[in-house]
């Protein structure tokens, strides 16, 4: 056995069953390998990054860690951005880039790149592989690393000649893995725990704040369980989306510069934040040293780095959120809402939205709010970055689905391919990503492997020919003076949808919107459809 069957006898070992990539000559040996490996389906990208999206689509819909694979110089490169947007989202990839052979190294031959220094900033771990006899260990410590603890992706760097190289060993996948500078703490400490406890049977306005880290540490449930049987409401960050639909009595929105003015309102009004998978950064709570002198604050999280980042708690616990917020349902918890829950019904009803969206083409907060209405009840929703973005996250009615989107990175061009490694965990479950029309210039040469592939994914423009976001920007910080944001009217995206064998959907105003969602949501196969949104529509 050489390195490279070593390495697909290590992915068929974790139960992977699909990965993302392009292959070239310096991981070339793999790719040999991969051809008789009919239990792994490999899906050919257009582009590095896209195998590094697809497989973060992939991994959060299928809760696994992803693979994703290219070969050196370029081809790893292009995939630093992805691994970027990975790591901070905390989603579990491993990424296996192929290398010039190891005698060359360091002497800047052909197509060679220091990808371990070029990543060392976003992800948790790298390897670059020197002796095929470590592939079995190395794979499994990679994938150990990348789904425990705080999530992330993790590197294998492996040189074409390594993955050539015969084992001198037999071939034996570990069963366990044992590093003694990871040891990622998942218990919940007893002591902390009392004093959580203590602190939410004194509070008379407790209220919890979810992040990604809920869903990410499969936690939605027993949050959900816990807020029902105290009474407690709760309130997201953009990524904790999802732990408890729009029509439940306690679901008070998302928080934040772009979330809901009553959100933000419960939390400064509140005694007590329980704040849970989420570091809340600055689009979240802009001055959090203002928070953190009103509200006691409690700070869940798996990852002691996170903890009073950029809030200061009270009461920290680190700790898987499944083991917390089971100890926290068992414990003697005795907290009465009913007044507090009246204050928070009281502060929505009288909140006003002052924002203004123009009917003159189609409503953005309308074709969301439609959108999603419309979609299947487990429906995945994945929203770009910009406009659209913050546009999705406010309007977007959650139901039993997912919403995706990049928060850490915020990366355009994201939701093309993790609509495709989404779509591909459950073909069956409705898939639809929405970006603007710049997003959608940065991914769409993944349309051919739509195509290829017969992915029926549906891809939703909001089109206002601009670069919405940064023009919104330009407009109130620098007087109108708007600088390289107009993108025109391309591409022809009905040519486009015609080119890849794609049905094309349009809609440019209120009235047509409904049965052109209703006919772009009923279509089986891949489809494309273009809202027109007017350019001076702002988020706030």
């Amino acid at each position: 056995m050489n390195g490279a069957e070593a390495m697909v006898k290590c992915l068929e070992a974790e139960g992977v069953t699909k990965i993302f990539g392009i292959p070239g000559v310096a991981i070339a040996p793999f790719y040999d390998a991969l051809y008789d490996a009919p239990s792994i389906e490999h899906i050919l990208v257009r582009q590095e990054q896209a195998a590094g999206h697809e497989a973060s689509g992939y991994a959060r819909v299928s809760r696994k860690t992803a693979v994703c694979v290219t070969s050196s110089g370029p081809g790893a490169t292009n995939l630093i951005t992805a691994l970027a947007t990975a790591y901070a989202d905390s989603i579990p990839i491993v990424a296996i880039t192929g290398q010039v052979n190891s005698a060359l190294l360091g002497r800047d031959v052909f197509q060679e790149a220091d990808m371990r220094g070029a990543t060392e900033s976003f992800v948790k771990y790298s390897y670059l592989v020197k002796n095929a006899d470590d592939i079995p260990r190395i794979f499994k410590e990679a994938f150990y690393i990348a789904s425990s603890g705080r999530k992330g992706p993790v590197l294998i760097d492996i040189p074409c000649d390594v993955q050539s190289a015969a084992l001198k060993k037999e071939f034996v996948y570990p069963e366990e893995v044992n590093l003694r500078g990871y040891k990622p703490n998942t218990k919940v400490n007893a002591q902390q725990l009392s004093k959580v406890v203590t602190a939410i049977n004194k509070a008379k306005k407790p209220l919890i704040c979810v992040g990604g880290g809920v869903i990410l540490g499969n936690g939605e449930e027993l949050v959900r369980a816990f807020c029902e049987k105290n009474q407690i409401p709760l309130v997201h960050t953009m990524m904790g989306m999802g732990v408890l639909p729009k029509a439940h009595p306690l679901y008070f929105g998302m928080l934040g510069n772009n979330g809901k003015p009553y959100a933000n309102r419960a939390v400064s009004n509140s005694d007590l934040l329980i704040v849970v998978g989420a570091r809340i950064a600055d689009r979240a709570v802009p001055k959090p040293e203002n928070l953190e002198k009103q509200v006691n604050i409690i700070h869940i999280d798996i990852d002691s780095a996170e903890i009073g980042k950029n809030l200061g708690p009270t009461i920290p616990l680190v700790a898987d959120v499944r083991l917390v917020f089971q100890a926290l349902l068992d414990a003697d918890i005795h907290v009465d809402t009913s007044a507090w829950l009246e204050q928070l019904e009281e502060i929505k009803h009288h909140t006003v939205d002052h924002r203004k969206f123009s009917d003159a083409l189609v409503n953005p907060m309308t074709l969301v709010q439609h959108l999603s209405e419309k979609m299947d009840d487990d429906a995945i929703y994945i929203a770009d970055v910009g406009q659209n973005q913050l546009w999705s996250a406010d309007n977007y009615i959650m139901k039993n689905g997912r919403f995706l989107t990049t928060g850490g990175m915020g990366t355009m061009g994201y939701s093309i391919p993790a609509a495709i490694g989404a779509k591909l965990v459950d073909p069956s479950r409705q898939v639809v990503a929405v970006c603007g029309d710049g997003d959608f210039q940065m991914s769409m040469f993944e349309l051919g492997t739509i195509a290829v592939n017969k992915i029926p994914v549906k891809i939703l423009v909001m089109r206002n020919t601009y670069l919405g976001l940064v023009r919104e920007h330009q407009e109130k910080k620098y007087h109108k003076r708007y600088s390289g944001v107009q993108l025109h009217k391309y591409p022809h995206y009905d040519k486009l949808a015609e080119a890849y064998d794609m049905d094309y959907f349009y809609a440019d105003s209120n009235e047509t919107l409904d049965s052109e969602l209703d006919r772009f949501l009923a279509c089986p196969g891949a489809c494309i459809m273009v809202c027109e949104i007017d350019s001076a529509n702002n988020t706030n």
